[in-house]
């Protein structure tokens, strides 16, 4: 690979940091190039982009895209596959999947909006992690009961919506 060619692929991969969000990043060394288009094939079934490159590579991309990933600097060791994914959980499940069939790959760190997860032992936390959109739907629902309750209060029995609005309006 030529000087271009890296840069084109630093590029590449800062954008794809940037576009994504999330980004995981696995240790799949010692597997046939078979388990590799496996799970290749898997991870284009779960709209997952998956990347090897060097760490080299690795760390001046996430350089590159101007975000705090310092911490993720000392796992950047060995054979490094990068998952790129728009959902925070897809990678985590696919990897725990695949964990069935072998004991790779292996979580390095995770990287899921601005928050940094390192270590195998993360993956069970990173499955059960909810969406933006779940947290502000729970968020807003939350918001929501008791306004409904106390509608619900003002309508039933005397304590009537319309009796009370023409008790305000009584008064004055």
């Amino acid at each position: 690979m030529n000087k271009e060619e890296k840069h084109d692929l630093v590029l590449a991969l800062s954008e794809q940091m940037k576009e994504y969000g999330n980004f995981y990043i696995t240790d799949t060394s010692d597997l046939t190039v078979a388990k590799i288009n496996d799970i290749r094939r898997k991870c284009f079934d779960s709209d997952i982009k998956m990347q090897v490159a060097k760490n080299s590579l690795i760390k001046k991309a996430m350089e590159a895209a101007g975000g705090d990933y310092t911490e993720i600097y000392n796992v950047l060791k060995g054979s490094s596959s990068i998952l790129f994914s728009k959902s925070a959980t897809a990678p985590a499940k696919l990897i725990k999947q695949l964990r069935k069939g072998g004991d790779k790959p292996i979580l390095k760190a995770a990287y899921i909006d601005s928050a940094i997860f390192i270590g195998d032992n993360q993956i069970d936390a990173l499955t059960k992690l909810k969406s933006k959109e779940q947290l502000i739907g729970e968020i807003i629902g939350l918001l929501q009961s008791p306004a409904k309750n106390v509608v619900s209060a003002l309508q039933s029995g005397k304590n009537t919506l319309a009796g009370l609005v023409k008790t305000l309006q009584e008064r004055g």
